[in-house]
């Protein structure tokens, strides 16, 4: 097939691009590289530099390169930084979609395959989580994810050939097994790349925000998936679309690491006794948060390769090892 991936040079959409490639696809990128990496652009696919909100230009790539698939990953995608600026985010992330759905309508292209996040849920009452819980986002983050989410059901049942899979993500973890791609942010907020740096000297301390939660040890439990397996996921959603699918799967392992956990599993793989320093809780910080994805475990035979915490920090290191500065250093 041939499939656009938006956001190809950021973290989760150049894996796709790689795992797309590697499966005999033809790719074509767009990344408007405000936080994504030109290091990161498969050399392989078409790339052009675009912004999702350039409507005509979309339209007009995605009739160039014959699209029929898109993989929509081009996000903002910091909660705390939706909490300050949430006009940006309704912009990039809820208007940008629609710019994007607007020019699949004028291409007619008819499938997508969209990021979207666990944050649409908001705060569950219950674990583990599963698709048909209530979604009452807390943050303009999962709100600006869920807007699009009704966007493409709306799409869905008005045309009758447009068919998408929104996938709803827990916590991405993990770099390529083969070292060719990692994870690169700026500023880095996500607990594995902190957690390396300060083994790798770059930080002083990891902290821990709060640790009398009401778990076995007191500190938050969350649901680490691998990077190539939600990017495997992906595609099996991709190949199972038909006309008229309006589907949503939650991706997770299915089962939580506190932070504690991590840090001990960190400090193991790495072999260094970083340091941290405990503060108290984060304000909107669910005491536990992982999937029920059996979901699309028993419609689409997904079954995820990393489920060791170990195993997922081990191929991160690999990375930050041999890429302390990220991109920075990196040309392709």
């Amino acid at each position: 097939m041939n499939v656009l991936v938006t956001g190809g040079a950021g973290y989760i959409g150049s894996h796709a691009a790689k795992a797309l490639i590697e499966a005999g696809h033809r790719v074509s990128i767009i990344d408007n590289l405000e936080r994504g990496h030109a290091a990161a652009v498969h050399p392989q696919a078409h790339f052009q530099k675009l912004d999702l909100r350039e409507t005509q230009a979309l339209t007009g790539l995605l009739q160039q390169q014959a699209i029929d698939c898109v993989m929509h990953f081009a996000a903002l995608a910091y909660v705390g930084e939706s909490v300050q600026q949430p006009l940006r985010y309704y912009d990039n992330n809820t208007a940008g979609s629609l710019s994007l759905m607007k020019a699949m309508a004028d291409a007619n292209v008819p499938r997508m395959v969209f990021s979207s996040t666990c944050a649409t849920y908001g705060i569950p009452q219950t674990m583990p989580i599963v698709e048909t819980m209530p979604q009452r986002p807390i943050n303009p983050y999962g709100w600006s994810k869920l807007f699009v989410e009704r966007m493409l059901a709306d799409q869905a049942a008005a045309v009758p050939e447009f068919a998408f899979t929104a996938l709803r993500y827990f916590n991405v973890a993990g770099c390529a097994a083969d070292g060719s791609l990692g994870e690169d942010h700026d500023p880095e907020t996500h607990l594995i790349p902190v957690m390396l740096e300060a083994a790798l000297g770059k930080r002083e301390q990891v902290s821990i925000f709060g640790e009398d939660y009401p778990t076995p040890d007191g500190t938050c439990i969350r649901d680490y998936i691998h990077v190539e397996d939600l990017v495997d996921a992906h595609i099996l959603a991709m190949e199972a679309l038909k006309d008229g699918d309006a589907r949503f799967y939650n991706l997770g392992i299915g089962r939580g690491y506190s932070v504690r956990q991590m840090v001990d599993a960190a400090r193991a793989v790495t072999g260094v006794n970083f340091a941290i320093t405990t503060g108290p809780r984060r304000p909107g910080d669910p005491p536990e948060l992982y999937a029920n994805a059996d979901l699309i475990q028993r419609e689409l035979g997904f079954k995820p390769r990393y489920t060791d915490i170990e195993r997922i920090i081990e191929t991160a290191w690999q990375w930050f090892k041999t890429h302390p500065d990220g991109y920075a250093a990196t040309t392709r």
